[in-house]
């Protein structure tokens, strides 16, 4: 099996499709696929809400706690496409199952750590387990559904992820309250593995195809293709690029909101743990809708202008940079947190857009892996560094003055879904003439 490719053209693309998977059966797929995504973002920031009994019971510093947040974005981002070849290889249910299996139990180890050093072994070993799950889960998403419902399947799996945190911080943030941090951390673990044992049970895999025009490149006996054609055509377009460059940027928006909120909380609104971790759910479900939505109204607006594919996402971009710029340069207050929760519905709502850029304007072929560089970018550039940058401004300038400085970024983001904008409708145009070659 091609190890870097995703379903052929004529299964994803063809407008009439006899092929078409049953309702049932894509929604089905649909369903367990969103829940493990929550599973995994449960995982990954039930620490967002144990921050204040970590610094407190261990002593650390804002960096430290930055980097409990930030390994799990940081490894995902390393071994995304390393992993997802894999998975391509040895098949995305298999490796899906496993991932689960791995990040679910990595979580429960994190509740028997002794040490942040620990601790932060056992984060890293979540994101070992999470690397391609995101890559795996819209290659099988685009797959069973048709091409002109992407945007709107990929935004609400997306959105997944963000419904997935509010339960880490508002579930971490009661249990932790109520029996300590480090059964946050089991409560957290336990409900993926039986979505895990399920999932092989009811998704089944797709045969994949080799890209067209190979010879040469690759090995003639099995039509794959060579690195150097693979990385060619997931980079051949400029509105992709820019798109990669755009999205990651933008995910340090939500990154650091679902960080760092219960703690900007309890130490800026004197609110405790259990209602500071609630408050910040109810800010992560804001991202979740504008994430769920987004796509499907950057659908309806580009219907007949394509380009606005990619501009209303830069829309986005500079409502979340002016909203949340302005909420924690204000004092404490209910102005200051009614823009809190606007900018929080805005920072994720490019998330289906992006998605829906760079599958439109690259080859099907090599949509898995294509899915798997935005999940790269999208933790290299933004995740991984967001709570990062955050924690390290805090320890010299403070929490309130890192959280109004870091929404700069989201300007940035803006800017490169412009450009994006500029080529999408000229990339668009030929992968269609490709496909209908």
């Amino acid at each position: 099996m091609n190890p870097t490719l995703s379903a052929d053209s004529a299964s994803l693309d063809a407008p009439d499709d006899k092929r078409r998977m049953p309702r049932l059966y894509a929604w089905s797929v649909f369903a367990l696929t969103f829940g493990l995504m929550m599973s995994d973002y449960l995982s990954r920031q039930v620490i967002g809400a144990v921050m204040p009994a970590l610094k407190i019971e261990w002593s650390l510093l804002d960096s430290q706690l930055a980097m409990l947040v930030s390994v799990v974005s940081l490894v995902v981002g390393v071994l995304t496409v390393p992993i997802s070849l894999v998975a391509d290889r040895w098949g995305r249910v298999k490796s899906i199952t496993l991932m689960a299996f791995v990040w679910c139990l990595a979580t429960i180890a994190c509740g028997m750590a002794q040490s942040h050093g620990q601790l932060l072994w056992a984060r890293a070993f979540v994101g070992l387990g999470e690397a391609a799950y995101g890559a795996a889960g819209a290659a099988l998403l685009a797959h069973v559904f048709p091409a002109r419902q992407r945007a709107a399947v990929l935004g609400a799996f997306l959105s997944a992820s963000l419904f997935g945190s509010v339960l880490g911080v508002v579930i971490g943030g009661a249990v932790a309250a109520q029996s300590g941090w480090r059964m946050a951390f089991f409560v957290v673990g336990a409900p993926g593995l039986l979505l895990a044992l399920m999932y092989p049970f009811v998704v089944r895999d797709y045969k994949t195809v080799a890209l067209d025009g190979t010879k040469g490149l690759g090995d003639p006996s099995t039509g794959r293709p060579g690195f150097q054609r693979v990385v060619r055509e997931v980079f051949a377009s400029r509105a992709g690029n820019f798109a990669f460059l755009a999205s990651g940027l933008q995910m340090a928006m939500p990154a650091m909101l679902i960080a760092w909120l219960p703690t900007y909380f309890n130490r800026y609104h004197d609110i405790d743990l259990k209602k500071a971790g609630l408050m910040a759910g109810v800010a992560v479900m804001a991202a979740g809708l504008g994430m769920m939505f987004g796509g499907g109204v950057a659908d309806r607006l580009s219907a007949r202008h394509p380009r606005r594919r990619a501009l209303v996402p830069a829309v986005y971009s500079v409502l979340t940079a002016v909203a949340l710029m302005g909420a924690f340069a204000l004092p404490a207050g209910p102005m200051s947190l009614g823009l809190i929760f606007l900018g929080a519905l805005f920072a994720a709502a490019q998330g289906g857009c992006s998605s829906a850029i760079v599958c439109d304007v690259t080859h099907p072929g090599v949509r898995a892996t294509v899915a798997a560089t935005m999940a790269l970018a999208n933790n290299l550039i933004g995740l991984a560094p967001g709570p990062l940058i955050v924690g390290m401004l805090s320890d010299h300038v403070g929490l309130k003055l890192a959280m109004t400085l870091t929404p700069v970024l989201a300007l940035a983001a803006a800017f490169f879904f412009v450009l994006s904008s500029r080529s999408y409708e000229a990339d668009a145009a030929r992968i269609r003439a490709r496909a209908a070659a």
